[in-house]
Formats: C-alpha cells, structure tokens, sequence
C-alpha cells in the first residue's frame, strides 16, 4: 500500500508547508550602482540578519542584509577601486581588496547581487589572490575560489548573538521555522507508525528499517538508502 510520506506533502502546497512570503520585505541584493544610502534598518521574516533598505545613487530602491557597523543616512561605496578604501559597508569586486580583508555577500557569479555568507555573524577572509581567482576562506574553514570580477560585502553580517539565546519553547521555534517555510518538528522515518513512512515499524525496536528505494520511485519516494545506478565494475 502507498503511503504519503512527508517529501511527497510538501510538494503539494498546502497550507501547512506555505511560507508567509507576503510579510517578506523584498529579494535581498546589491545592484551594480555607484553608491547606495541606508533609509532604515528593519526585520525581515525571511532572513535571520537586519535588513537595510538602501537608496542608490540614481535614486532606485532595494534591500539587502545589513553588515555589522552601518547606520542610517549613511552612504556607501559600489565599485570602489581604491586600494585602501576598506570601510565596512562599501562594495567591491574582490580583485580590488587586499589578502585579509573580511568580505560578506559575496557573489557567486559576477552581477548575481550576493549569495555567499549572508546569515547573521557570517563573514569570510581574502587569503589568496591570482589573476585568475581569488581564495577566500568560508565561515566552515572550507577555501572557496570565487572570480576576481565578483563584488563582495566589507565587514560581516551583523547580528552576531542571535544564536546565544535559546528558543526556550517549542512554540517559537514553531513560529521561527513557519516564517521560513520549513517542515518542524523533524521526525526520523524509523520512529513513524508503519502507515506514516516506508520505514516506520514499532517491531524494529527503532532502529532504522533502510532499503534501497525502488527504481521507479515516484518523486518523495526515494528516501534512506538510495539505489545506485549501477552495480559492479566498469568493463
């Protein structure tokens, strides 16, 4: 018998796993302009940092996460080639900054607005420069090579204590994880009832109950142990 098992849920798009993106403030990202000023710092349900809603030079608008240092009224360098202009706020392409320098939403590709080390307290460090790439140092100590045309945030995301208070109750981290459109509590397919999950059976006495999905799958199915493509040495 076919048991609708969670992956399969949220693919429907009910209610439960609907994110509450009318109260979110906007897609956040820094355009390819001159210079940017801070009109207010706010919170936006869809990211864990402040957010900034800037005024760019030509007078169009947006928003993006805020890093540690800006104030309000302030303006902000885009596209800054002078080598020593190291103020935090300012926007750059990474060719421009000196091996140290502390960079957040960094581009993943030239122009994409930012993609990289956007959570709260996230930053990451210029270690090495080629003509061809530059290395910058991940918050996970991972080295990432990014091109040199990518911009990139000086200074880090601001809010960096949002994680020393715990939730407390199950009910805010309920809320939390409703803004963001995720699935809470998270509950193994082990622990399930047998009629919730391919996998759930109280006779296991809760250890896990894993096989290789079928082949033909439908799209939620393949859970656990995936099948591989094939089996046997490569002839």
């Amino acid at each position: 018998m076919g048991k609708r098992i969670i992956q399969q849920r949220r693919g429907k798009g009910s209610q439960r796993f609907r994110g509450l993106d009318f109260k979110y403030k906007g897609a956040s990202k820094i355009l390819d302009k001159e210079s940017y000023t801070v009109k207010k710092l706010t919170q936006s349900p869809a990211h864990s940092a402040p957010i900034m809603h800037i005024e760019y030079n030509d007078g169009t608008t947006g928003v993006c996460v805020a890093p540690e240092g800006v104030m309000e009224g302030e303006t902000y360098k885009i596209n800054s080639e002078e080598q020593d202009d190291l103020k935090r706020g300012n926007v750059t392409q990474l060719k421009n900054l000196p091996e140290g320098t502390s960079v957040s939403n960094v581009e993943a590709v030239p122009g994409d607005g930012g993609k990289y080390m956007r959570s709260t307290g996230s930053s990451g460090r210029i270690v090495a420069k080629t003509d061809d790439a530059i290395t910058v140092q991940l918050p996970s100590k991972a080295k990432k090579d990014f091109n040199p045309n990518c911009k990139a945030m000086i200074g880090q995301i601001a809010g960096s204590g949002r994680t020393d208070k715990p939730f407390l109750k199950a009910g805010n981290k309920h809320y939390a994880m409703k803004a963001r459109n995720k699935f809470y509590p998270i509950v193994s397919g082990s622990a399930m009832n047998a009629v919730a999950h391919p996998f759930g059976n109280s006779r296991s006495l809760g250890q896990s109950n894993a096989k290789p999905a079928p082949k033909n799958a439908p799209p939620g199915r393949k859970v656990g142990s995936i099948r591989p493509k094939q089996q046997g040495r490569k002839r």
